[in-house]
């Protein structure tokens, strides 16, 4: 066997026992939040992941029977708006080697944004973690899969 031909099956053997590159996780789908009370699908928005409240435990107003409206915040771009439908997250880009940084959440129960990251965890739950200015200054939610499907509430 020529040299050369030792240094390629050499070459080729190191290289299929290395492990292959795993892509992003795929955090896209149904997830419940921390409370339990809302349900947001995660999809694929361009390069970037993006969510938006797509079922509510309770989604109507108790007061006016109506459904339910973003009365938080100040921004025209959430207030007044249904709250089923409603993009709380967006722009997220996936950071090796396990999460997605650089994204927006919107709290439609305080009104604000927030920088975010989504850390997928071994046990299959989903760190959301929403902060000012740095990582440190934040709050961590766990959001978990639901059973099956949500029914979404903008069908109805």
């Amino acid at each position: 066997m020529s040299r050369w031909r030792l240094i390629l099956t050499i070459f080729l053997v190191i290289a299929g026992g290395l492990p292959a590159r795993a892509g992003p996780p795929d955090i896209t789908g149904w997830w419940l939040d921390g409370s339990g009370r809302g349900g947001i699908l995660i999809e694929n928005c361009a390069d970037k992941l993006c969510g938006a409240i797509r079922w509510l435990k309770e989604p109507l107003d108790p007061k006016t029977g109506k459904p339910k409206v973003d009365n938080k915040s100040d921004d025209p771009a959430f207030k007044g708006h249904p709250i089923c439908g409603l993009k709380i997250l967006w722009d997220f880009t996936f950071d090796e080697p396990d999460r997605w940084t650089h994204g927006r959440i919107y709290d439609p129960e305080s009104g604000n944004v927030y920088k975010s990251t989504l850390t997928p965890k071994a046990d299959g739950t989903l760190d959301v973690r929403g902060y000012v200015g740095i990582s440190l200054f934040g709050e961590s939610q766990i959001w978990r899969r639901p059973a099956a499907p949500l029914p979404d509430c903008r069908a109805g």
